[in-house]
């Protein structure tokens, strides 16, 4: 036999990925067969493959693997994403260690930096998932600021700006003063910070008196514009119509009514900064309030601050606490805990900021991507997202699409001296646009570029046809009209608004159809103690290792043991490691099969008709986990038909004495349930499937490969035949049992006495003697005595272990399960004996618990005749 003794995933691996591509074999383009298509979530191209990537890239490969090998034209689409922010952020950094400065080499340079940095370690993740066995289609690699991509989302400004869908405005944005850009909501990661609670007195003009305000930001207070009081509250009626100074500055500010202050929080005061709060700008709105901007871009005190000019924003906050106690204007300092935002990227603490920039209206362009969610023309699969979707949904803000980077997209807006603005793909179609009163030279461009969701909301359209905005859904090219819309979208929920919704709404307006029709919404990864892994706390693996150091298919198959979709993931490496005992297990398997003698003949092995069988119900209960999306159920049945009913039970049946041969019937059938087993295991394990497809039969050629070939069809399953049969595993579980209880040695026959006159104990007789040490079946009318004894379901069995029976521990357990189903009995006929069960309860149902009712009720009886015996 050529098969190693042992499974050894590096070589194999290796050499299976390269065929693979050699033989093009995840290469698709349209035909008359059922398309079914995913596009890859695209990985930013700073990144590198962590425990995130692993789960939702197995995920899709999983999918797509079985629709190829279901016949379909499966096609998954690779490609990465520009991620401006991230991007602009490493090449700053690279340039910094060689001490350039980005604004003193200017936007071209910076950007020819860029490109180079992107082309050498841009590829580096689509690389990485080689290794996992990602079979995507190489040949359709895309980013998100190719040439044909980039026009696209140029055409989509354009186009949305002339429908009145953008606009430029003055709005309250996240900013991140140490990326000097707007950022979008998603990108702003809140953590608990530990900071003071200042009360701070405001004297009232032309009195000495006083209001206290409570802040957690004294650094703003120049910034005010007002302080705002319950209508309704009693303690400040007095201060209806008057003003307060603002310590240390003096500047009077008016004291204004509104219902927004909560009367029972904090001192029922509030300062009001408009420029600094997004409440408080909407309350600004509300009372014509004025706006003053105190910070620089940078995040330092600018001329309006008036004092401590040019001091960064947290040193501020020390020095003002200072300036108010030594004033006399700081009551008092409290310990808090704030939930502080951060920019995800450059870890630095948002600020609210009232900032030019562009924007999408969101109002009216989200009616319909909300109604397809909820008409269920999309699954979000699960059904838990969709409330929080229709939530967000229905309370959606206008989306700020402007970032202050120079990587990215840039806007197609051009200025003309006279402040006249015009959008246009270039210079001189805007010049074209003002009617001959401006040149293309004297016209300025934007400098910002477009937030990256900007692009990747269009992915699933422009990775088929970059073209689709010039042109009607009727003229989309032919990949476009075929594959669109794609079969399932894998991703997380906390992108669900900012990436998925997003591209429903592109997916309407430009197709005018759905981009996708299920979406399976992963879980975090997280540690065993449920903490969310990163590098900071040293809780992730590297990926790359544990593929080396266990294999791809034993990664891929500890990743999808506790995945249920939407729930975090506990990994614990254990997963992996019974990923790779899995393997071993195969392995071993095969080459158990493959030593055997085989000789002609056909035993009639009664196994045989038995493992087909529960090789149907194990396709089909495999087939509704995948159509309903619930994977981790998926990968518990199919590991138990390999493990449990193959290699523990079927094998086991079947497996000839030792030196003895196997008859050719039973050998072949054996090898052709492998074969059925690698198919059905092959989208999740496809390197150790592939290996030992082509060992069961060496006459396959070059240019066959399991992951081309047909996927295990379902087929009607004999559930009577299998209910009976599954009897016979249950009595050789229970001899065992006893035979464990009372020490009885493995070469020690006993003798088997049935009162059944089931006919599938005869049938599986030499069966039941070779597995569970039996010398000799009695079929009896009478109930022996003396004997050891217990139930399988309804039938009695009894055991001549040829020892002494300790009638006392026999009449003792007998006693302990018959209390159990006395008490099961009883919770059983509360059931039935409540009308309202019973008015409401589907027939099936209430036939089943009549079956329970019986059942209990007949082993009760026997119990009580086995008790009476041994008494």
């Amino acid at each position: 036999m050529s098969i190693a003794t042992k499974y050894a995933p590096e070589g194999i691996e290796s050499t299976w990925y390269e065929r693979w591509m050699q033989a093009g074999c995840f290469n698709a383009t349209p035909d008359e067969r059922e398309p079914y298509s995913i596009v890859i979530p695209p990985p930013n191209v700073t990144g590198v493959l962590h425990m995130g990537h692993m789960l939702n890239n197995t995920i899709q490969d999983v999918l797509i693997r079985r629709a190829r090998m279901q016949g379909k034209n499966a096609c998954w689409i690779p490609g990465t994403d520009h991620a401006s922010i991230a991007t602009e952020a490493k090449v700053v950094a690279m340039l910094k260690e060689k001490g350039i400065d980005k604004n003193d080499i200017g936007r071209e340079k910076f950007l020819e930096y860029a490109w180079e940095w992107k082309e050498k370690y841009g590829g580096i993740i689509l690389e990485q998932l080689k290794k996992l066995g990602a079979s995507l289609d190489w040949n359709r690699t895309a980013f998100t600021m190719d040439p044909g991509l980039s026009e696209a989302v140029i055409d989509v400004f354009i186009d949305l700006y002339k429908k009145g869908y953008i606009y430029r405005g003055m709005r309250m944005v996240n900013w991140d003063p140490q990326g000097l850009t707007a950022v979008a909501d998603d990108e702003v990661i809140f953590k608990d910070v530990n900071s003071k609670m200042y009360h701070i007195r405001y004297q009232i003009v032309g009195s000495n008196d006083y209001v206290t305000i409570a802040t957690v930001r004294p650094e703003t207070i120049m910034a005010d514009s007002a302080i705002c009081i319950h209508p309704n509250d009693e303690r400040f009626r007095h201060l209806h119509g008057k003003q307060a100074y603002i310590p240390l500055i003096n500047r009077a500010i008016p004291i204004i009514l509104d219902e927004y202050v909560a009367m029972d929080f904090g001192t029922g005061c509030l300062k009001v900064t408009p420029a600094h709060d997004p409440n408080d700008y909407e309350l600004g709105i509300k009372h014509n309030l004025p706006v003053i901007d105190i910070f620089n871009d940078n995040g330092t005190l600018n001329e309006k601050a008036q004092i401590l000019v040019g001091e960064d924003r947290f040193i501020a906050r020390k020095k003002i606490a200072k300036l108010l106690e030594e004033s006399g204007n700081l009551v008092k300092a409290e310990d808090y805990k704030s939930n502080v935002g951060h920019s995800e990227r450059t870890n630095a603490v948002i600020e609210p900021r009232l900032s030019m920039q562009w924007f999408v209206k969101m109002d009216e362009i989200t009616k319909p991507a909300l109604e397809y969610v909820m008409k269920g023309d999309i699954r979000l699969i699960p059904d838990k997202f969709i409330n929080t979707y229709r939530h967000w949904m229905e309370n959606v803000r206008d989306w700020c699409i402007s970032r202050q980077l120079w990587w990215g997209h840039r806007i197609p807006a051009w200025y003309a001296p006279d402040g006249t603005i015009y959008v246009a793909r270039t210079a001189e179609e805007a010049a074209a646009q003002s009617g001959g009163k401006h040149q293309a030279a004297e016209l300025r461009q934007d400098d910002d570029v477009l937030d990256t969701w900007f692009s990747s909301w269009l992915w699933p359209l422009t990775v088929f046809d970059h073209e689709i905005i010039r042109k009607s859904p009727a003229e989309a090219n032919a990949d476009l009209r075929y594959y669109y819309p794609t079969a399932v979208l894998v991703t997380a929920p906390e992108i669900l608004f900012f990436w998925v919704a997003r591209m429903i709404i592109a997916g309407h307006e430009y197709m005018g159809e759905i981009p996708f029709k299920d979406v399976y919404l992963t879980g975090i990864v997280r540690d065993k103690q449920g903490r969310k892994m990163s590098k900071s706390l040293g809780n992730s693996p590297d990926p790359l290792d544990l593929i080396a150091e266990y294999g791809a298919d034993s990664v891929r198959m500890g990743m999808l043991f506790s995945s249920p979709a939407g729930n975090d993931l506990l990994f614990d490496i254990s997963l992996i490691e019974q990923g790779r005992n899995f393997a071993n297990k195969i392995w071993n398997a095969f080459r158990l099969i493959k030593g055997w003698e085989v000789v002609e003949g056909d035993a009639k092995n009664p196994a045989i008709e038995w493992f087909g069988e529960r090789l149907k119900a194990g396709i089909a209960e495999i087939e509704k986990a995948y159509d309903s999306y619930r994977l981790s159920e998926m990968i518990r049945n199919l590991y138990k038909l390999i493990w449990d009913d193959f290699c523990s039970w079927y094998l086991e049946m079947i497996k000839p004495a030792y030196g003895q041969p196997i008859d050719r019937s039973t050998y072949e059938a054996t090898i052709a349930y492998f074969d059925q087993l690698m198919g059905l295991l092959h989208p999740v394990m496809p390197f150790i499937t592939e290996e030992l497809w082509h060992e069961i039969d060496t006459n396959r050629s070059q240019d066959e490969f399991l992951c081309l070939a047909n996927y295990p069809k379902g087929e009607a399953v004999n559930e009577s035949y299998l209910n009976e049969s599954s009897k016979v595993q249950e009595l050789i579980s229970e001899i065992r049992n006893v035979r464990n209880q009372k020490q009885v040695p493995v070469k020690s026959l006993v003798e088997l006495y049935l009162t059944s006159s089931n006919p599938i104990f005869k049938t599986f007789e030499g069966i039941i003697c070779k597995l569970a040490g039996v010398e000799k079946v009695h079929y009896v009318s009478e109930k022996p005595a003396g004997l050891a004894s217990f139930l399988v379901r309804t039938d009695e069995c009894f055991l001549d272990l040829k020892l002494e029976i300790d009638v006392e521990a026999e009449k003792d357990k007998f006693f302990k399960e018959m209390f159990y189903q006395m008490g099961f009995l009883e919770s059983v006929e509360k059931k039935l004996n409540n009308e309202k069960f019973v008015a409401g309860a589907p027939a099936a149902v209430l036939e089943n618990e009549r079956k329970k009712k019986a059942d209990a009720e007949s082993k009760i009886n026997q119990l009580r005749e086995a008790i009476s015996r041994l008494s």
